[in-house]
């Protein structure tokens, strides 16, 4: 929201709450008969702005002719833009076109292939923040930046210009440390385990999280099942000073506004550009106060990153980017063959953490081995620990149940969560559809079939994994159960699971290599 001086003009409107969701974009609704809506000459999704008592939002604008949507003396606001301009129902506001966003003159640039300036970057990422862009002009932008249509200098200026529109977090440190997976693995919930444990060992750690993009879950969405990760920048910094921990949603303390505004774009394109993932993460853990930081790529035939030689060269990007800011980056290239963990979505994967953190029986063993040894790298940042050591320090502090204290904290510190979330009631059995071994579990299938089955909107939607690469089975043996709360979405996902299971059964000798560091 900007200060600006009020329209002197008699037009004015009555404003009016419209409870739709239009999901992080200013929406605005004129009836057709509005005689402002005429005498203005107002076009369908054009930009306008809305202003009252100083106070002014942009919006895009929606043309009505249903009068118990918006009458012709109002004009309605999407709850997004009814809650950024924070006035009530009946207030008399005033609308007028907006002034086009003049960075947009450079996605044009780079729709035409040039390359941007560091002031391009700028301009760019302060209109996208102050919702000057329409989705349709952010999808424009993220398309012409992706895949490799930004040089490694390209990826650096759009890494500080959406780390300098956001909120900064400073500790006073020498050492804050923090992790992130590139993602694209369904399960890998080892975040929600290597931060209890860095922290048992006394390392600041204020780990923020994303929401899921094209993943049934992320971190965000997987912790929320046990505590509240909505936390503004104040209760974020409060409960990093108090237990030197968190784990916490990175969008509610707008340590990277710009980004949260592209994700929001990202999903439903299912858009993931390596360039825009770089700027991305990096922005998001240098805005928490990061110094040290550890990102996992993980590789595999399905996996976002499907070749050691990609691998390498998403490696050498990171450290480009994170030197330019001096700090001290690790990059650490995991197997990305098979999903981590037992259970795809937010239920599944937080029943998998505690789990592990109870040190059960039953915990599964690679997202607890996968855990130990990112936990292990971190550790050994810190000078007293030397090389090759972490990893032990890492296991005791699990098996010893301080790993699971911490998380304990955590939770009681951000707010235990009160809302009971149970496994989707609409349950599918896929079965082996003969004898011999499990060669290949397609990731990306697999995220889909979740998806579909409603995760992560659907906290209790997933898909729990019976077998894992390598396992023997027998014809007519479950693979994996699929959880759904609605019929439609159990209808959407059994249909993807007959197009194709994600589980191919052949002989040991087929299991693809993994040519990993760990």
């Amino acid at each position: 929201m900007r200060q600006v001086s009020s329209k002197n003009t008699n037009e004015r409107l009555k404003l009016r709450r419209v409870k739709i969701d239009t999901y992080r974009e200013n929406v605005a609704y004129l009836h057709r008969e509005c005689a402002i809506y005429r005498a203005e000459g107002f076009q369908a999704l054009s930009k306008v702005n809305i202003c009252a008592n100083g106070q002014r939002i942009l919006a895009v604008l929606n043309v009505v002719d249903d009068k118990k949507l918006v009458l012709p003396n109002e004009v309605g606001l999407s709850e997004e833009a009814f809650a950024k301009l924070d006035l009530a129902e009946g207030q008399l506001i005033s609308i007028e076109h907006a002034e086009l966003a003049e960075s947009m003159n450079a996605v044009r640039r780079k729709i035409a292939g040039e390359r941007l300036t560091q002031k391009d970057f700028e301009h760019i990422i302060d209109d996208i923040t102050e919702r000057r862009y329409s989705k349709a002009e952010i999808s424009a932008f993220l398309v012409a930046s992706g895949q490799s249509s930004m040089d490694r200098d390209e990826v650096y200026y759009l890494t500080r210009a959406m780390l300098e529109v956001g909120k900064q977090l400073q500790w006073n440190e020498s050492l804050v440390a923090d992790k992130h997976c590139i993602g694209g693995i369904p399960g890998n919930r080892t975040s929600m385990l290597v931060v209890p444990i860095v922290a048992a060992h006394g390392m600041l750690i204020p780990k923020t999280s994303s929401r899921a993009i094209t993943s049934p879950a992320g971190t965000a969405d997987t912790m929320e099942v046990l505590a509240n990760v909505e936390l503004d920048i104040k209760k974020l910094h409060d409960i990093v000073r108090k237990h030197r921990v968190c784990l916490a949603w990175g969008g509610r303390a707008k340590l990277s506004p710009a980004d949260d505004i592209m994700i929001a774009v990202e999903r439903p394109l299912a858009i993931d550009s390596l360039g825009q993932m770089v700027a991305s993460i990096l922005s998001k853990k240098l805005s928490a106060g990061a110094t040290h930081l550890l990102i996992d790529i993980p590789v595999g035939p399905t996996a976002k990153v499907r070749h050691m030689r990609q691998a390498q060269q998403l490696r050498k990007l990171f450290e480009f980017v994170g030197d330019q800011f001096r700090i001290h980056l690790e990059v650490v290239i995991t197997d990305g063959r098979q999903p981590i963990g037992s259970g795809i979505g937010p239920v599944l994967e937080a029943r998998d953490v505690m789990q592990v953190l109870l040190n059960a029986p039953n915990a599964p063993d690679d997202l607890r081995q996968k855990s130990l040894h990112l936990a292990g790298r971190i550790l050994e940042f810190d000078p007293d620990v030397r090389g090759g050591k972490g990893y032990a320090i890492a296991r005791d502090i699990l098996d010893s149940g301080r790993a699971l204290d911490v998380m304990n904290n955590i939770i009681g510190a951000q707010g235990a969560q009160h809302q009971n979330f149970e496994l989707g009631k609409l349950t599918h059995e896929e079965v082996a559809p003969e004898d011999g071994t499990v060669i290949q579990i397609d990731n990306l299938q697999m995220a889909r079939i979740a998806r579909y089955a409603g995760a992560p909107m659907d906290k209790g939607a997933g898909v729990d994994l019976f077998k894992k690469l390598g396992d023997n089975v027998t014809q007519g043996e479950p693979l994996y159960r699929i959880h759904a709360v609605y019929p439609a979405d159990f209808d959407f996902a059994l249909e993807l699971c007959q197009r194709g299971s994600g589980y191919t059964i052949g002989k040991r000798e087929d299991i693809p290599k993994a040519f990993v560091e760990f």
